[in-house]
């Protein structure tokens, strides 16, 4: 059994972590349209935020890195926020401009990457700003979701959710902008790479 959760073989725990995670997608809209829950949907969202840094620790933990683990994490990741907010923006929890902003920059970012990698990009590691902007917008996000879903202390989680939201998207549309250069050194290094093989 445990030689079937190899750092080559794609039946590794991280890897079953994060298809973990995107069977969750499914409850989350549940909770939010089955349900009507903005409470319930904000908990899960902020619950699967939380735990996204888990599958790639285990995998650096227990040498279980493997190329689909490389695709797969951060797939299922900008599935998840961009699913959420296209959901959240429909039922209204999230304003379309925040739901927007953040999702402009997912999709900008996602294209340019597939473009760059199918011109033959090398692959680079995600930027440490650019982890603390998904960071704090994966809390920024549930935060202003609980603050329209008519607990008692709604207040409260609306203020933090714009406290976070800003900070949040201003570090990620900064990170976009520094991984423009970024992304044209790698493929110029990746096209030198296959033009010497």
């Amino acid at each position: 059994m445990s030689e079937l959760f190899t750092k080559k073989s794609m039946l590794t725990f991280p890897n079953l972590i994060s298809l973990v995670r995107l069977l969750c997608l499914p409850v989350f809209l549940w909770a939010l349209f089955g349900r009507d829950s903005r409470l319930a949907a904000g908990l899960f969202l902020g619950a699967l935020g939380a735990t996204d840094w888990i599958d790639g620790y285990v995998a650096r933990r227990f040498n279980q890195v493997s190329a689909l683990g490389a695709i797969l994490d951060p797939t299922v990741d900008r599935l998840l926020f961009i699913v959420g907010l296209v959901a959240l923006g429909i039922n209204g929890a999230v304003p379309w401009v925040i739901a927007g902003l953040i999702l402009f920059r997912e999709a900008g970012i996602g294209l340019l990457m597939v473009v760059a990698t199918a011109f033959g990009m090398e692959r680079f590691s995600v930027s440490y700003l650019g982890k603390w902007a998904t960071f704090i917008l994966m809390f920024a996000v549930p935060g202003l979701t609980l603050g329209r879903s008519g607990i008692a202390v709604d207040n409260l989680f609306l203020v933090v959710g714009w406290l976070l939201v800003v900070p949040g998207l201003f570090l990620s549309y900064l990170t976009a902008w520094r991984y423009v250069p970024a992304v044209v050194e790698h493929l110029r290094a990746g096209r030198a790479g296959r033009s010497t093989i």
